[in-house]
């Protein structure tokens, strides 16, 4: 069985992830920790829990979900893993970051380039790829069917979506990236969102206005 916990990170109150299971084996997803403080968080969690990090995984490349990736990458030896398409969006960090007025140090390489029917292993336990684009043009979510629950970057909020208006986001892709991957879920199946808080497939399925 895995567990998940989350950490709110950085100016964009970004949600960062940890998932392990019975074997201690987790996986780090989207490390947005910006300062030295929560630095220090993570790595405490990690050390206090005994875990073991095994991946380092990106939903997507937009810079508050990415500000840990170098740190991430030189304290637990591990490389990144992502999908091909947002390449562009990881390397114009440094040059959006100065958009922001924020420091942001160059993320690694990625050494996996993940895509759809892909998975994720560690420990007893697996993670699937879904493709969903729009957000940005290389978006995935990964996928616990064994626990019914879905990590999802910017997909899908709690009544709302992802925005687009970013370079590369495009809102119809996004509609459909949701209805197409996602509804085809349960809705039992929870989803861990980049900011705010949990839902469900079923609730947004009820209540998200831009999905009626």
């Amino acid at each position: 069985m895995l567990t998940v916990h989350s950490f709110s990170f950085n100016p964009f109150q970004e949600n960062t992830y940890i998932v392990w299971d019975e074997t201690k084996s987790c996986v780090i997803i989207d490390p947005g920790c910006y300062d030295e403080a929560e630095r220090v968080e993570l790595s405490n969690f990690i050390a206090n829990k005994k875990l073991k990090p095994q991946h380092l995984l990106n939903t997507h490349c937009h810079l508050d979900h990415v500000f840990g990736n170098k740190f991430v990458a030189n304290t637990y030896k591990l490389g990144l893993e992502m999908n091909e398409k947002d390449l562009t969006v990881l390397y114009s960090l440094v040059q959006v970051g100065r958009m922001y007025n924020l420091h942001v140090e160059e993320s690694p390489d990625p050494i996996n380039l993940l895509e759809e029917g892909h998975q994720i292993l560690f420990g007893n336990s697996v993670l699937d790829i879904v493709f969903t684009p729009g957000h940005s043009p290389g978006s995935i979510c990964f996928i616990s069917h064994a626990d019914k629950f879905i990590i999802g970057g910017d997909v899908l909020f709690q009544e709302s979506i992802g925005r687009t208006d970013l370079p590369g986001g495009h809102h119809e892709t996004l509609l459909r990236s949701i209805r197409t991957k996602l509804f085809t879920l349960g809705d039992e199946y929870k989803v861990y969102s980049g900011h705010g808080n949990p839902t469900t497939i079923g609730h947004e399925k009820r209540f998200n206005p831009f999905l009626q």
